[in-house]
């Protein structure tokens, strides 16, 4: 796995993030420039396996909250992530010891190591979702009920902040930050689900950083040898590429602090299309009508030609795509978590049929992939 993150490191990570986000993460290029910028001053990240954490050590999550088309238009100050851990800090009364991940998807993946470098803190190899999604408690850290998402604090590129010492339910702790966020321009950093390591041992994802990283080598590699990219990165993650086409249509939508909509793709030969919604992250894929894909498994979108991932606020008309399709990990197909992750969680009534395979949430086997970049 993963021991540190270096500048070499970076845009493998920001590839494989972005695929693993499912359009959704915020844009990894953005964030890969300030992670960049940090290392080059401070030299490289410290990153934690998980398994090898003391069970008390005090874990704080980062992360961005909003829509990730505001993300590419409203840029970062740089230290939203640092200054809501410190507004946090303070009201609970006692420091933490590391920072963990709340989604690996495209720049999420980067802002825990952003606020570690920042905070002097390691960052722990482990998220909550294996991928992103678009809500709070859409969390493998909460599905058991140990670890809560409040208190929160959230600061926006101003000097606006706040804190949120509790909330009845995580889901009124989405209910409250969305809100908040919509109020600081839809795009806030966001500081919570305060847990012990023996909670997030429990609980996380584990590995996913490492995987997101092994991921980005292995699409760089087979861009340079040449070879059908989307199909290796389908392969790595136990996936599969179940359509090829054009982009024909975009109907998209910034509202209450999300960016939905559907994205149509038509095929390069004959008319078979493939339609898909979407709620920051790719939920659902209908081919012909049919259902083929649902969440919590992944509906990815990388370029054709290149296997480079496609995030919601960047579809356009005309683009050439590849669609993957790849298994959700184990903890987001339990009963407990489909409550929160399943398709009905966002209003399909469609029965969640998950796809054979894993990759996501073992641990890697010990192994170098070397590529020139």
């Amino acid at each position: 796995m993963l021991h540190e993150v270096g500048l070499d490191d970076i845009r493998p990570i920001a590839i494989g993030a972005g695929i693993l986000g499912t359009g959704g993460g915020g844009n990894p290029y953005l964030g890969s420039l300030q992670l960049r910028n940090e290392i080059a001053r401070r030299g490289p990240q410290k990153i934690i396996n998980p398994m090898h954490l003391d069970d008390d050590t005090r874990i704080v999550i980062v992360g961005g909250i909003g829509a990730p088309t505001v993300s590419i238009e409203k840029l970062s100050e740089g230290t939203e992530m640092l200054r809501a851990m410190r507004r946090l800090e303070a009201h609970l009364g006692y420091p933490f010891d590391a920072v963990a991940i709340a989604e690996i998807g495209g720049s999420n993946s980067m802002h825990p190591m952003i606020a570690g470098l920042q905070a002097g803190l390691p960052t722990i190899d482990s998220d909550g979702m294996g991928r992103a999604f678009p809500e709070i408690q859409m969390s493998s850290f909460l599905f058991d009920g140990a670890v809560f998402a409040a208190p929160l604090a959230m600061v926006d590129a101003g000097d606006n902040a706040i804190v949120i010492p509790q909330a009845a339910t995580n889901i009124w702790a989405e209910r409250m930050a969305r809100n908040i966020a919509v109020s600081m321009g839809a795009r806030a950093g966001l500081a919570g689900f305060v847990m012990t390591g023996a909670q997030l041992k429990a609980t996380g994802i584990h590995y996913t950083l490492t995987l997101a990283h092994r991921l980005g080598l292995r699409v760089i590699r087979a861009q340079r040898d040449r070879d059908d990219v989307p199909q290796v990165a389908a392969e790595m993650l136990s996936g599969r590429v179940v359509f090829r086409g054009k982009i024909s249509d975009v109907e998209r939508r910034t509202t209450k602090g999300f960016a939905r909509g559907t994205v149509t793709v038509q095929s390069f030969v004959g008319d078979d299309e493939l339609r898909i919604d979407f709620q920051n992250e790719f939920l659902i894929a209908y081919h012909n009508g049919s259902v083929v894909a649902t969440v919590p498994d992944l509906i990815c979108i990388v370029t054709d030609e290149t296997g480079e991932p496609v995030s919601t606020e960047m579809l356009r008309y005309g683009v050439r795509v590849a669609v993957l399709t790849v298994p959700a990990p184990q903890k987001l197909k339990t009963e407990a978590a489909l409550r929160f992750v399943g398709p009905r969680a966002f209003g399909y009534d469609v029965a969640f049929r998950p796809l054979p395979g894993e990759s996501i949430g073992i641990e890697p086997p010990t192994l170098e992939l070397q590529t020139n970049q």
